[in-house]
């Protein structure tokens, strides 16, 4: 599954103009539109490409606060691990949740209407999570970046 560098010009510009259209990009790379297609065709297929979105307006869609919420489980077992994943999961609040090494055990991206709506959150969704015996918020004041595509290293 190596990329070659037109695969990773490919991924390039579809991670900032993800509406191009497929003549238009077999255009940008330097390939026919009929071998783009079968190389887009691949990178779907391997994996590369997960999929397609349009990004959001957070502050026009009502949800002005962003805050990332640190969770430290009572036990750390497989099975608390598990349950807590799921429940997460169902949380549609919840933009991201990270398993991460160090003080704590998750690191939650939320984004809410207010603070009202995020203390009903914490206290309702959050709190009853299987194994969380503590947390800490952070809101965040101002974005600086959010935006970036990933670096094409392979």
């Amino acid at each position: 599954m190596a990329l070659d560098k037109i695969d990773r010009r490919i991924l390039t510009i579809l991670q900032t103009d993800g509406r191009i259209s497929n003549s238009d990009l077999a255009q940008r790379v330097g390939i026919p539109a009929t071998s783009m297609s079968d190389r887009f065709k691949r990178l779907q297929r391997q994996g590369f490409i997960t999929g397609f979105a349009a990004r959001l307006d957070p502050i026009l869609m009502g949800l002005d606060l962003l805050v990332f919420i640190e969770v430290l489980l009572d036990k750390t077992t497989p099975d608390v691990f598990e349950k807590f994943a799921q429940a997460v999961r169902k949380a549609p609040e919840v933009i991201e949740c990270h398993m991460v090494a160090g003080g704590f055990d998750y690191l939650v991206k939320t984004r809410l209407t207010n603070m009202v709506s995020y203390r009903r959150f914490l206290g309702e969704v959050v709190l009853a999570w299987p194994g969380v015996c503590e947390t800490r918020t952070y809101a965040v004041m101002e974005e600086i970046k959010n935006d970036s595509p990933l670096p094409i290293l392979l």
